[in-house]
């Protein structure tokens, strides 16, 4: 092909970028992708079940303040408390299933195991480890809040250090399930360590009381420890008072979950040395 001397350097190169490119090439690219979807239910989630989970929260939560007196209601209070303790969940589900994808990718797993480290403190490890990242989280957006909205996360008292907790504890819980899923499964459910937890905030009450979800699956919510606490705090903000009992819950069914999550982890981490997965991992 021949090209104008007289046009621009920028645009000859251009022109030559474009006709090296060959559409057949591009299109095999996108194919190789495409074929994974329909056997991927993770790829699958990612695209469409997601999206559906964030349409129903803030659906709920618009249908909820349709039916609001806001002038008898803080709704700054109810919403920036309701978004910094769901971060709080969803940072201590993180920092334990993205602890152990690192070691993941970075083909250190097995190195790791071939070493007389028990699971218990590997474990244990993460968790201090996503502490100290919630804790340093949790402080930069309790500042802003402070600074920009006049929103102080102590206002709810005495109450701030068992929310944070049970929070804390529940985003552990899902933490250790989701690497489990991740060590028997491999990699290809890695999507879960990001996309797990939206699976749940619907059915949490994090902007919405419970009251606001269907009948059919408000039995749901209260199978779940962080309902109560967001249910708490919107009991703290309107009444000034926490009925005892949602503490109770969440602290009761929290430790109900820790116990099975830890058969089940130790259990899948039992069938990937005898099938000799840890290796696939890397």
């Amino acid at each position: 092909m021949k090209y104008s001397c007289r046009l621009p350097a920028k645009e000859v190169k251009l022109i030559l970028i474009l006709d090296l490119m060959k559409w057949y090439r591009i299109k095999a690219l996108i194919i190789r992708h495409l074929y994974l979807y329909p056997r991927s239910f993770p790829r699958i989630m990612d695209v469409l079940f997601w999206p559906v989970l964030e349409l129903l929260v803030w659906g709920f939560l618009s249908a909820y303040l349709e039916k609001l007196n806001l002038e008898n209601i803080n709704l700054v209070s109810i919403l920036l408390g309701a978004i910094i303790f769901w971060t709080f969940l969803n940072r201590s589900q993180e920092a334990v299933t993205v602890a152990f994808l690192e070691d993941v990718w970075e083909k250190n797993l097995l190195n790791l195991f071939v070493t007389p480290i028990r699971i218990s403190e590997f474990l244990f490890s993460t968790v201090i480890l996503g502490l100290v990242r919630i804790v340093t989280a949790g402080a930069i957006l309790g500042v802003i809040a402070l600074v920009l909205y006049h929103f102080s996360i102590f206002q709810f008292g005495i109450y701030t250090v068992p929310f944070i907790l049970s929070l804390l504890l529940f985003g552990w819980i899902l933490g250790l399930f989701i690497t489990a899923v991740i060590l028997r499964f491999g990699t290809s459910a890695q999507v879960l360590a990001f996309g797990f937890i939206f699976l749940i905030q619907p059915f949490s009450a994090v902007f919405y009381p419970v009251s606001a979800l269907p009948v059919a699956v408000q039995g749901i919510a209260y199978l779940l420890p962080s309902t109560y606490v967001f249910e708490g705090m919107r009991a703290v903000i309107a009444t000034g008072t926490l009925p005892l009992n949602y503490l109770a819950f969440s602290f009761g069914i929290n430790a109900m979950y820790l116990i099975i999550v830890l058969f089940f982890f130790y259990a899948m981490f039992r069938k990937v040395k005898e099938r000799g997965l840890l290796l696939k991992l890397d």
